[in-house]
């Protein structure tokens, strides 16, 4: 597996201690990814990419470089990983090439961490030429989701 960009690290007992909840549920919440996005997302603009985050949840980007490159955030989980827009994901929504492709165009790449990995998170940089790549080999099916098993792959072939 192609070597992490870096890991995020937190310090269980003291999250759980803090937040007034036990080990595994501090676990449950840091491993779904619709949760931990928010965390994810503010450590790595600070600590990473020394950026800032989109000015709106509307934007096609996560985070905001000093030299203006941006990068969208993204976890792999349980459930695997997405590549296309949020706005395609979920019930009565649909994937559009279109779409995907031009939010290639508008990002850097993608921050991608393993968040089943919590307490320590490793995370990688993916630009966006790699995902593209995959796109046009066909590695990320129909519509840019795939599992935990093929992302992690993917990762290993960087």
């Amino acid at each position: 597996m192609a070597a992490p960009t870096g890991t995020l690290n937190w310090n269980l007992g003291e999250l759980a201690a803090a937040m007034h909840l036990t080990a595994d549920e501090v676990r449950m919440y840091f491993t779904d990814g619709r949760r931990v996005s928010f965390l994810l997302e503010r450590r790595i603009s600070r600590e990473v990419i020394k950026g800032t985050l989109a000015a709106s949840e509307r934007a096609g980007y996560d985070l905001l470089c000093p030299n203006g490159l941006k990068w969208e955030v993204r976890s792999i989980s349980r459930g695997g990983i997405y590549f296309c827009p949020s706005y395609m994901v979920g019930s009565g929504r649909s994937f559009e090439e279109r779409g995907f492709l031009s939010k290639l165009e508008e990002v850097e790449g993608y921050i991608v961490s393993d968040i089943e990995k919590f307490p320590s998170v490793p995370f990688w940089k993916i630009g966006k030429a790699t995902v593209l790549d995959w796109w046009r080999k066909g590695r990320l099916g129909g519509s840019t989701k795939v599992s935990r098993d093929v992302a992690l792959g993917l990762v290993r072939s960087m």
